[in-house]
């Protein structure tokens, strides 16, 4: 397949290969299912998505597929996209101007905390940086269909983490970078709410107002430096030197 596409579009692709193919570096994946987005520049109602059928490590910048908020094909490919699952990327996108990149994954400690009634424990490092920057979406199934959209978008509001009960997570942010940023502090609070569940005793708590500063200066970071964009090329970096070139004709 070859990709007629501007410079910009081309960073774009191959910034989101990269993700997906660090998703799957750290075990985060879920077979050939779950999704990561990226809305295409210049182009607010357009999308480029994974195809369905390949394993995050088969994902190239020239194989993305570009669709619309309702997961439709935009132009010709040999693959599809999945549907299941677009209805939550399709409306977050759509809805928040300020989310351009929305990651969804299925891991065993993300799946375990959005089975808790009480989600999220604000009481470790990585957790209080999420503190009153969570919604809560209750199951409702496989996310299939349309008329689940404006509850799910209730459910998120203003926040860039949404827990989907008994389910998993998406998380959303303005760039590639900064939304995998965001997805690992979100992987290891959860990695480590986990791990203190087993462990016997009483858990020292996090007073509320430090909590609150805590999230505050986490957003921060994310916003406004550029911690993301180091942290990301620097774990790409780290996956390239254990792996080698991530697809054919990846030079970097």
């Amino acid at each position: 397949m070859t990709v007629d596409v501007t410079t910009e579009e081309w960073q774009l692709r191959t910034r989101l290969a990269e993700c997906y193919h660090l998703i799957n570096y750290h075990g985060w994946t879920e077979m050939i299912f779950n999704h990561i987005s990226v809305r295409l520049p210049g182009e607010p109602k357009r999308y480029l998505v994974n195809p369905f059928g390949l394993n995050y490590d088969e994902v190239t910048p020239e194989n993305l597929l570009v669709v619309n908020a309702d997961c439709q094909l935009v132009g010709t490919s040999d693959y599809k996209p999945n549907p299941a699952g677009f209805a939550l990327h399709g409306a977050i996108h759509t809805a928040r101007d300020d989310i351009h990149c929305v990651i969804h994954t299925h891991t065993n400690a993300v799946c375990a905390v959005a089975m808790k009634q009480s989600g999220f424990s604000h009481d470790n490092f990585y957790g209080a940086q999420l503190f009153e920057r969570v919604g809560y979406h209750d199951f409702e199934g496989i996310t299939l269909y349309d008329e689940e959209r404006p509850r799910m978008l209730s459910s998120l509001g203003d926040r860039h983490v949404l827990i989907l009960r008994n389910h998993g997570i998406a998380v959303g942010e303005s760039d590639v970078a900064r939304t995998f940023f965001l997805l690992w502090i979100v992987q290891r609070a959860a990695e480590i709410q986990c791990h203190a569940g087993m462990i016997p005793g009483v858990d020292v708590l996090i007073p509320d107002e430090v909590k609150r500063a805590c999230a505050r200066d986490a957003a921060s970071l994310i916003a406004n430096s550029s911690a993301a964009d180091k942290m990301f090329d620097a774990a790409v970096r780290k996956m390239r030197k254990e792996r080698g070139p991530l697809w054919s004709g990846d030079n970097a």
